[in-house]
């Protein structure tokens, strides 16, 4: 990353993360959110009646699992300097799973969703939120649309609610769709882009703390081998887990590359923080690189990894330093959303949940071949 991308921009007036109107808390906010933790449990329980395998209530269907380095670079602005991840130079080891984002594991690929993608980031040091206290990893969710319809937990309340009860029968769905305001928002996912998953720019959708500042982020395909895979679309006559044998060659056979960039916040008024189902206006705030994420080529579909991280793992962006602190209605929601839905996938299928602190305790090719011998 040169220096004259942060031309600019160490000057503006960044929006403290302890600004008041940064969050404001809802008065039905804890009932709304006992109201979808029961409504995700109902989606898990119809997943185990289909399958007899229960997952979590989104991101359902793995589509690969890679592992990889995130470089901080030492030559930030200061005003990027923020949190003990992006104060200094840096190489940590990450594990990433790529994933479709609805919670149907048999999505069948040909499909158009919104995809998902996470990462886990290893050896960081800093102070931690209570729940991953005891591991020193950073966890970081992205989605492929930069702004999430459940744009708080009200909206995600009465969405699931809908879902639950017309999601077999898209006439009557878009129906009851209709009548809300945020309908052109709702029925965006069934439109987006269905290409090779390697092309895709994946966003936080919510807003996070940024050390001093407030931030939303972003990874951005750097090569151009990577760019060029966005002319790569899904066709009706290609295979229903297309995606996966997409991204599985690629990895066999290339190298990625991604910069992980940030977008700060400057005016409350026009990016909120609490309803994330705006995008904030990046010609007016621009997004400014702090690190980047390299995977090396190797195999992105293990039998061993993938049932680690499904059966074991989760991926919780509470599990991670203070200063990365998650904001807004949504990520207060996952703080106390995704723990019970691990609960219950861990008690159905029998499995312990594990908070690995070392990438080597996730499975790769050496423990396959150990496995099998």
């Amino acid at each position: 990353m040169a220096s004259y991308q942060w031309e600019d921009l160490t000057s503006r007036k960044y929006v403290p993360w302890e600004a008041d109107g940064v969050e404001n808390i809802p008065p039905d906010e804890e009932e709304d959110t006992m109201a979808v933790i029961a409504q995700i449990n109902e989606m898990q329980q119809r997943q185990y009646n289909k399958t007899r395998h229960c997952y979590g209530g989104t991101h359902a269907r793995s589509q690969g699992f890679v592992k990889g380095k995130f470089i901080v670079p030492g030559d930030l602005p200061r005003h990027l300097k923020q949190t003990e991840l992006f104060s200094e130079a840096g190489e940590y080891s990450v594990a990433c799973r790529y994933s479709s984002e609805p919670g149907d594991p048999g999505l069948d690929d040909r499909i158009p969703q919104p995809r998902g993608f996470a990462m886990k980031i290893f050896d960081v040091k800093g102070e931690m939120f209570d729940a991953g206290r005891d591991y020193p990893t950073q966890d970081i969710e992205f989605n492929s649309t930069p702004a999430i319809e459940l744009a708080d937990a009200k909206t995600t309340r009465e969405i699931l609610g809908i879902r639950l009860m017309y999601g077999d029968n898209k006439e009557e769905l878009y129906k009851h769709l209709e009548e809300r305001p945020d309908y052109e928002l709702q029925v965006s996912r069934d439109k987006v882009n269905n290409k090779h998953l390697e092309s895709m720019r994946w966003y936080s959708q919510t807003a996070y703390r940024f050390g001093d500042y407030v931030m939303k982020y972003r990874l951005v395909p750097s090569t151009e081998t990577q760019r060029k895979l966005a002319e790569q679309t899904v066709k009706p006559g290609d295979g229903d887990d297309i995606l996966h044998q997409w991204l599985q060659t690629f990895h066999a056979t290339h190298d990625a590359e991604f910069l992980f960039e940030v977008q700060l916040l400057e005016n409350l008024e026009e990016q909120s923080v609490e309803y994330a189902g705006s995008p904030w206006n990046d010609k007016k705030y621009p997004w400014q690189p702090v690190a980047e994420l390299v995977i090396p080529k190797q195999d992105s579909w293990l039998y061993t990894r993938k049932s680690f991280w499904e059966d074991h793992m989760r991926v919780d962006p509470w599990h991670g330093l203070v200063t990365l602190q998650p904001l807004g209605s949504s990520n207060r929601l996952r703080r106390v959303l995704y723990p019970a839905s691990s609960a219950l996938r861990r008690k159905m299928n029998a499995r312990q949940e594990i908070n690995v602190k070392s990438i080597d305790e996730i499975p790769d090719r050496d423990s396959l071949i150990m496995a099998s011998s």
